[in-house]
């Protein structure tokens, strides 16, 4: 069985939904299919916690009313029978009565995940909907019913591979299963949600779940590039990727993918595909755990990057000087992307400064602390291992004329990464494409 997961764009209109149903059924074998909220409904319904978190009932009910009118329009333009226009008007109308329900009573954070989970529950019943109408067997699983995480918020393969199979054995023999991503159960039963990745996230356990072929994250755009298609002219997109290398990406700004999402998929073997949803035919990109060697495939870039330097006398020869140092961070629950030593200091960087007046008055403790802001890391992937003579070499040679405040490398067989002036991103990102691409 193939796993496709549709993300927000995806399913954002009624004809975008009428083209995902002739993505699933297109091969007529059976698929399991996981779908986001309909783009823009995911922050309507955030909007809508904020104004009750304020106690602003009619701020609330004034998104919630323009909700509702904009998927009322959706449902004539969706369905040509008068019995599936009713039977989902209905359906829509108890959703938004249901959210009309909160702005009665105390609100926490309790309630606030229970209304941001409805987008995703509201676009399954309206895709499963349009199935049956067209003639399709189709069938709508509740993610709430095996998807759920653990004391520590991490998804629990365990539970969800027993509840899912269970429940695909109690509902065998449909043509497409549809279930919600991103909304799930916390170890307390609560309606919660997955954060990181959302959708891809549940479309990935499903998969390692089912033991699935394939997990396909469908999106707008023909799959991962070998660089910033924003910034750069004429990028291309990669067609193989190690999970590694696709992880390293991901994390330093391809914003395709999340990237842990894809780690349950990476355990259980099953290759990812990034498939467009507007080129269904172009092949995409294939992530599994096959390194191709002797090649550098892509490069990412992360904005927003603050750098810290820590200098002191003192952390020559002292053990446990780096300990105290990384604890700070830590307090903070601030993670640091890069790092970088000598005998007298060590730089960092981070890419969340809620917290850096406090981090620097702690590091000050230890040694004369600078601040670096408005940074950029620039990250190189491909088969990157030390062995592999001068490959380095070519990503420096790119960067002779940026300004390099750190570099990174020997940390991952995958990456080597530059911390340099956000203001000069776009060059550097240029000069690497033509470099290592062209």
């Amino acid at each position: 069985m193939i796993v496709m997961k549709f993300g927000g764009t995806s399913v954002g209109s009624p004809e975008r939904m009428k083209g995902v149903a002739s993505l699933v059924t297109k091969s007529g074998e059976p698929v399991f299919v996981v779908l986001s909220a309909m783009s823009g409904t995911t922050n309507s319904l955030v909007e809508i916690a904020n104004y009750l978190y304020k106690k602003n009932t009619d701020g609330a009910n004034e998104v919630i009313n323009r909700l509702e009118t904009t998927y009322m329009q959706h449902v004539e333009n969706l369905y040509s029978t008068d019995e599936c226009k009713k039977a989902t008007r209905e359906f829509l109308a108890e959703e938004f009565k249901y959210l009309r329900s909160f702005t009665k009573e105390l609100f926490t954070s309790f309630e606030e995940k229970n209304i941001v989970a409805q987008g995703e529950i509201m676009s399954t019943n309206m895709v499963v909907n349009y199935l049956k109408e067209q003639g399709f067997d189709a069938v709508l699983l509740n993610a709430l019913d095996f998807m759920r995480t653990d004391k520590n918020a991490e998804p629990d393969p365990n539970y969800i591979k027993e509840k899912l199979s269970n429940i695909m054995k109690a509902d065998e023999g449909h043509q497409v299963y549809i279930t919600q991503g991103f909304i799930c159960r916390n170890a307390y039963g609560e309606v919660d949600n997955l954060q990181r990745g959302g959708s891809d996230y549940t479309a990935s356990l499903v998969g390692a779940a089912l033991n699935a072929e394939e997990i396909q994250i469908w999106t707008d755009i023909d799959g991962m590039h070998n660089n910033d298609p924003r910034v750069v002219e004429k990028t291309e997109a990669v067609r193989q990727l190690h999970f590694d290398e696709a992880a390293e990406l991901a994390y330093f700004g391809a914003k395709i993918l999340h990237p842990t999402c894809v780690q349950p998929a990476k355990y259980a073997g099953i290759p990812v595909r990034l498939k467009n949803t507007m080129e269904p035919d172009a092949p995409g990109t294939i992530i599994d755990n096959v390194t191709v060697r002797g090649k550098i495939k892509a490069v990412a870039a992360k904005d927003n990057i603050t750098a810290i330097k820590i200098k002191s006398s003192r952390m020559l020869l002292a053990t446990g000087f780096l300990r105290k140092v990384f604890e700070i961070f830590e307090s903070y629950q601030t993670a640091i992307d890069m790092v970088a030593t000598s005998e007298v200091g060590v730089s960092m960087s981070i890419d969340n400064d809620a917290h850096l007046n406090e981090i620097v008055d702690e590091l000050k403790k230890y040694g004369t602390v600078t601040v670096d802001s408005d940074m950029c890391i620039i990250c190189v992937v491909g088969d990157l291992d030390w062995s592999n003579v001068g490959f380095e070499t070519r990503a420096t040679d790119a960067m002779r004329d940026i300004p390099v405040r750190m570099i990174s490398y020997g940390g991952s067989n995958y990456n080597i990464s530059f911390l340099i002036r956000g203001a000069d991103k776009k060059r550097a990102l240029q000069n690497l494409s033509n470099e290592l691409f062209k």
